[in-house]
């Protein structure tokens, strides 16, 4: 088996291995993304959806969007625990799409509902603990996420 390295960065590893079969890599590379400690949005609470995607369907891309913040830096949040500081975090998104009159000609604002809407809303001393480098938010700022029509709402 020989391995050669392409590139390697902050976001992305690319290499080559040579010499083994293609269910062995095909494992080598379930171990490798299982043993990166991820953070993920799970549990979302939605107070006004007016747009025609269900509610289940907005929350299952909510958890698929990409969230930068060191999962070590946090403890895995027991069964019966309160959500806290330490083993949790608190984002909300409230975008309303809307017409507006410009001099000549009208705009629609917000018809398209991107990752950079959803803000994280520091709990206890997240403020002070996830400053500068180490701050909290989505990975990609331009992630759709959505789209809607003027007069609709997402409150999350």
């Amino acid at each position: 088996m020989d391995i050669n390295i392409i590139s390697l960065d902050d976001e992305e590893a690319i290499f080559d291995v040579i010499g083994i079969d293609p269910p062995l890599a095909n494992a080598l590379r379930r171990i490798l993304i299982s043993e990166i400690p991820t953070m993920a949005i799970e549990i979302v609470n939605v107070f006004q959806n007016t747009s025609v995607i269900p509610d289940e369907v907005l929350c299952h891309r909510l958890g698929l969007i990409p969230i930068l913040a060191n999962a070590n830096d946090f403890e895995y949040k027991k069964e019966n625990e309160e959500f806290n500081e330490n083993n949790s975090l608190h984002f909300k998104m409230h975008v309303k799409c809307e017409r507006k009159k410009l001099e000549d000609k009208e705009e629609i604002i917000n018809e398209e509902v991107l990752s950079n809407k959803i803000i994280w809303n520091p709990v206890g001393n997240q403020a002070r603990t996830f400053l500068g480098d180490n701050l909290i938010k989505v990975v990609f700022d331009d992630i759709l996420v959505a789209k809607m029509r003027p007069g609709q709402v997402k409150d999350i």
